[in-house]
């Protein structure tokens, strides 16, 4: 099912599961003058939001909720380009991470997807202590579960994992520019 990836890309991915400190990360990238992208997910909630529906409606249906955070994802990668530097936060590849946590079948647009970029690196993030917000409804032993299960996936393509340790956040930073 996974081949090697069409496309290198000079992308760095910051990813792990909830409560990991990814967009904090990624927010200080950014006020570093890096090139940076948001979380989809949080991203299609709010707006889901913005038209009336409860964080329980949006996340009711689970496969509807794994397709429009999929759909905004394909559409923000398909706009970078590949040769210039960019940190996402979150990629393609975590999508399936969530599709396994949810029980939901891969479609072959979501493999296709995940086949066709080579990301530079890709810098999983180190449990944080739990806290939830309104975005965030699994409990730790979940959000455990799918730490890993987006650990999995990463390994299975081809592109360099660096493992980045609970440090205060403008040290992780500095860990992940040291580690390009």
């Amino acid at each position: 099912m996974l081949k090697h990836k069409e496309i290198l890309t000079n992308w760095n991915v910051i990813t792990g599961g909830p409560c990991t400190g990814k967009t904090t990360v990624v927010n200080i990238l950014a006020q570093r003058g890096y090139k940076t992208t948001i979380e989809h997910a949080r991203h299609y909630i709010d707006t889901q939001k913005i038209n009336g529906h409860t964080v329980e409606e949006i996340r009711q249906n689970k496969k509807e909720f794994q397709l429009g955070v999929l759909n905004m994802q394909i559409e923000e990668e398909a706009t970078l380009n590949v040769n210039e530097q960019v940190f996402l936060d979150r990629a393609l590849p975590d999508a399936m991470a969530y599709y396994q946590f949810l029980g939901l079948e891969y479609d072959e647009r979501l493999i296709s997807q995940c086949n066709k970029y080579c990301y530079k690196h890709v810098f999983i993030l180190d449990r944080l202590p739990l806290m939830n917000d309104y975005a965030r409804l699994e409990d730790e032993q979940e959000q455990i579960r799918i730490h890993n299960l987006i650990i999995n996936v990463y390994e299975s393509f081809p592109c360099p994992i660096v493992h980045v340790p609970v440090l205060p956040a403008d040290e992780r930073v500095d860990f992940i520019l040291k580690n390009l």
